[in-house]
C-alpha cells in the first residue's frame, strides 16, 4: 500500500482531533528521527499507525490481541494499553507492514520497554511531546529532548507513572522496566 492510501486510510478510522494528534506524531517523530539518527520514512509509518486501533471497541481490540497470541499479557492491565497492541497486529495483518522495527514502534508507543531500539524511542516521546500535547512539565520534555533523548525519555516516563500513580492505575511491568532501563544506560555513560 502506497503511504498516501495509507493515510487515507488511517485517517478514516479516527476522529479528525485524533487525526490531528497523528500528524503531530507523524512531524515530530521525523525531527527526532533525523535528530537522533533513526530512519525518518519507519518514523513516519509508525506514527502514521501508532493510533490506527484507539477508537477500536475494546472487543475487537481484545480479539486481535488474542488472535495474534503473542502478548496477552496486557489484557490484565488498563485499556488504554491495548490499542498499541491491537495496531501493530493488525498493521502487519491488514496494511502488510512487515518491518519488525516499526512494528515494535507501534506496539511499544504507550508503554514503551526494556532494550527500546531507537525507533521505538522516538515514537514514544513524538506520541509524548508532539506541538498538540498540553500537560504539566510537557515543555520541560521539549527542552530536553533539544539535546538528549534518553534524558527526555526518562522525564516522560516519569511524568506518565506519575500520572498512573495519581489516578491509582495499575501499571503495566514494561513501563517500570524501560524506566530502569534508561536510567541504567545514562547512568552508565556518565
Amino acid at each position: 500500500m502506497d503511504l498516501e492510501t495509507l493515510i487515507a486510510t488511517v485517517r478514516e478510522q479516527m476522529p479528525e482531533r485524533r487525526w490531528v494528534h497523528t500528524q503531530g506524531v507523524m512531524g515530530t517523530a521525523v525531527i527526532l528521527a533525523r535528530r537522533f539518527g533513526a530512519d525518518p520514512a519507519k518514523a513516519e509509518l509508525a506514527a502514521i499507525l501508532h493510533d490506527v486501533a484507539k477508537f477500536w471497541k475494546v472487543d475487537k481490540m481484545e480479539a486481535a490481541i488474542r488472535e495474534e497470541g503473542l502478548f496477552t499479557d496486557v489484557l490484565n492491565y488498563d485499556k488504554e494499553l491495548w490499542h498499541a497492541h491491537a495496531g501493530a497486529y493488525i498493521s502487519r495483518r491488514d496494511y502488510g507492514v512487515e518491518d519488525d522495527e516499526v512494528l515494535g514502534a507501534i506496539r511499544y508507543h504507550t508503554s514503551g520497554r526494556e532494550g527500546m531500539t531507537l525507533l521505538e524511542k522516538v515514537v514514544w516521546l513524538a506520541d509524548l511531546i508532539e506541538p498538540g500535547r498540553q500537560f504539566p512539565g510537557v515543555d520541560d520534555i521539549r527542552s530536553v529532548a533539544e539535546n538528549d533523548l534518553d534524558e527526555a525519555l526518562v522525564a516522560g516516563f516519569d511524568t506518565t507513572l506519575g500520572f498512573l500513580m495519581e489516578k491509582k492505575k495499575k501499571i503495566y511491568p514494561l513501563t517500570v522496566l524501560a524506566r530502569n532501563d534508561l536510567l541504567a544506560g545514562i547512568k552508565n555513560t556518565n
